[in-house]
């Protein structure tokens, strides 16, 4: 299991110094999708310059133009790329095939999706690496979280491993872990959080290191 650790910043200074403050205690370093619109792929490049050796996800939330636009991360360094789960099938499977192009992996997000269980089903077979359960920023206040599209997604995963974003902090951290994701993402609770180190502590102890893909 890994901790990833979303930058949502709006440049890639602040992006590049919470890096610097927190990467011992996460395991993924996510340029976040404000900062993809505020920089573009050259956030990609700037932070796998500094951090030459570490996992890099960009949060490219991909709609359409599947390949050229996840060649265009991976070709600036990431690692991962997300798509949107809610996808057209030929905008995934293209996501898929640049990541195999380049060497990389495919995150399919199911924010927003309907009928989850089916359509992770389906990301599934077309060769999704994760399927993320991804609880939306602007629903926080609502008090959703991630757990039952989580469950859903982790009952019919089967080549593809489970993520879990959205709003998960320390309390909410050994119920995620519960369901065992390969990846939890984890942004605000440790960004925003008065002593950084200390949260992010926090929730590296509710968890076992362990390979990036089994």
């Amino acid at each position: 299991m890994r901790i990833q650790l979303a930058l949502d910043t709006v440049t890639l200074y602040e992006a590049l110094k919470l890096a610097e403050e927190l990467f011992g205690f996460v395991d993924i370093i996510e340029i976040g999708t404000p900062l993809i619109i505020a920089e573009g792929v050259g956030a990609v490049r700037g932070m796998r310059a500094e951090f030459a050796g570490a996992a890099i996800l960009a949060d490219t939330k991909i709609m359409d133009g599947g390949y050229a636009e996840a060649a265009l991360a991976f070709e600036a360094g990431a690692d991962i790329i997300t798509v949107l789960g809610a996808a057209h099938d030929a905008t995934v499977a293209n996501a898929v095939r640049a990541a195999k192009d380049c060497g990389g992996l495919v995150m399919a997000d199911m924010m927003a999706v309907k009928g989850v269980k089916d359509r992770a089903a389906a990301l599934d077979v077309l060769g999704a690496d994760y399927i993320c359960a991804h609880t939306a920023f602007d629903l926080r206040d609502t008090g959703m979280n991630p757990l039952e599209e989580l469950k859903q997604v982790t009952e019919v995963a089967g080549c593809a491993k489970a993520a879990a974003a959205g709003g998960i902090n320390a309390g909410l951290m050994p119920l995620v872990t519960a369901y065992g994701p390969a990846i939890v993402i984890v942004g605000g609770a440790v960004t925003n959080a008065p002593d950084r180190k200390k949260a992010a502590k926090e929730l590296r102890d509710c968890i076992r290191p362990g390979p990036l893909l089994k």
